[in-house]
């Protein structure tokens, strides 16, 4: 699921995006680069940046819990 569908990408690219599972507004950095990893710093929700023809996305990064053997 992409999220946060940012356009313009130039010099005022936005800093801030929204978390998806809490809510939590938080900065995306001016350097960014595509396929970059960056997290929610309250839920730790990871998310991949997707630069595309001038505009940002956030990729929800789906990871799998761990079975312990179970």
């Amino acid at each position: 699921m992409l999220l946060n569908r940012i356009s313009t990408l130039s010099n005022t690219m936005p800093k801030k995006v929204t978390c998806e599972i809490c809510g939590t507004e938080f900065d995306i950095p001016d350097d960014v680069v595509d396929g970059e990893l960056v997290s929610c710093p309250t839920c730790g929700q990871k998310y991949q940046v997707v630069l595309n023809s001038g505009s940002l996305q956030l990729k929800k990064i789906e990871v799998e819990a761990e079975d312990w053997g179970e």
